[in-house]
């Protein structure tokens, strides 16, 4: 049996306001030539950030003459030299920041995907709550993706002691729980400058793809608060999921759309050059969009780093539209096909 519901024609509305016009834009332009997942003939699929320094090419740049120590300076101290030359003679109008865009570790959504298959996931199990033994409403880690996360802690570690890294300056997170508990094993106990500490800001807009997945809906901001006390909530952020409509979607165009909004809200009142942002594959997919990066997909717990180039440029920003919440198709039973090559609500048949 197919149930089927009808677009209610809910609208974005939180995200309304970016259809208006503004007096100024900003604009994002990869540099390439820093890391080897900016190469296309980077495979994405068999990189690894632990084994290859985050992808950071060893080559020369322009201002290694004038690096402190050059002779003893690893890879890291003279990109960061090199990007604080850039900031110091850019235009009054441009910046350079290194984001550091983390996906969660493997959360119990992932392994039940995993365990029942993508269109059963899709069509049926991924609208419950959960099986009755696992829970994968706004999904916590498995122990998998807590080990993912310790071993992304243990990488900066190694990075900072031995590579001399600058680590992030500031740090955000998605709202949902795989993020914040991603963030907290990835950053804690790390020797962070003082100025620096891992205080991350939960940003709604760095969330998941708004999907029917109830994965994909937030706890409370009072639960959240009781777990994670120390996190910062951006301004305005309200008790309950304002966007999680159940069999309910909104479109790729809307998600770049948030995206941008975020990145803008981001660089308009975060001066940090060294910015960390704990996401979601979808999300991370939308944000490298936005950025002009290409497409690179990031397995559970992996880090991408993307330099950027951001620009304020005078004048109003391209016209954007959002829709109105796409409606989505489900199983009223549980499928009886598990391996399938069917993504619709046809596996129940």
């Amino acid at each position: 049996m197919l149930v089927s519901y009808l677009a209610s024609g809910l609208a974005i509305i939180a995200f309304s306001c970016l259809a208006s016009a503004h007096s100024d834009h900003v604009n994002y332009t990869v540099v390439p030539g820093i890391f080897l997942q900016d190469d296309p003939s980077t495979n994405a699929s068999t990189f690894n950030f632990t084994a290859s320094n985050f992808g950071l090419i060893d080559r020369d740049y322009p201002t290694d003459s004038s690096c402190p120590d050059r002779k003893h300076s690893t890879q890291w101290q003279r990109l960061s030299h090199y990007i604080s030359a850039l900031n110091s003679h850019s235009r009054s109008n441009e910046r350079y920041s290194l984001l550091f865009l983390g996906r969660h570790g493997e959360g119990f959504h992932n392994a039940a995907e995993s365990f029942y298959g993508t269109p059963a996931w899709n069509c049926y199990w991924s609208e419950l709550d959960g099986n009755g033994t696992a829970t994968w409403a706004d999904a916590h880690l498995t122990a998998t993706g807590i080990n993912q996360a310790l071993t992304v802690n243990k990488f900066w570690k190694h990075l900072m002691q031995d590579e001399k890294i600058t680590p992030p300056e500031t740090y955000y997170t998605s709202p949902l729980y795989r993020c914040l508990s991603t963030a907290n094993l990835t950053f804690s106990g790390l020797d962070l400058p003082r100025r620096n500490q891992f205080v991350p800001t939960i940003k709604e807009y760095f969330r998941e793809g708004i999907s029917a997945h109830t994965c994909d809906r937030r706890s409370n901001k009072t639960f959240i608060h009781s777990n994670f006390p120390s996190y910062r909530f951006e301004k305005g952020f309200p008790e309950y999921d304002p966007y999680w409509t159940a069999l309910h979607a909104e479109t790729s165009t809307d998600q770049d759309i948030r995206s941008k909004k975020v990145l803008d809200d981001v660089f308009s009142n975060d001066d940090s050059t060294y910015i960390s942002v704990t996401a979601h594959s979808g999300e991370i997919a939308s944000l490298l969009r936005v950025l002009g990066h290409r497409t690179f997909s990031l397995s559970t717990g992996a880090v991408l780093p993307v330099f950027v180039k951001v620009t304020t440029l005078q004048g109003n920003s391209p016209t954007t539209t959002t829709q109105a919440f796409t409606s989505v198709s489900t199983c009223a039973t549980a499928p009886t096909i598990r391996a399938s090559t069917c993504n619709d609500c046809s596996c129940c048949k």
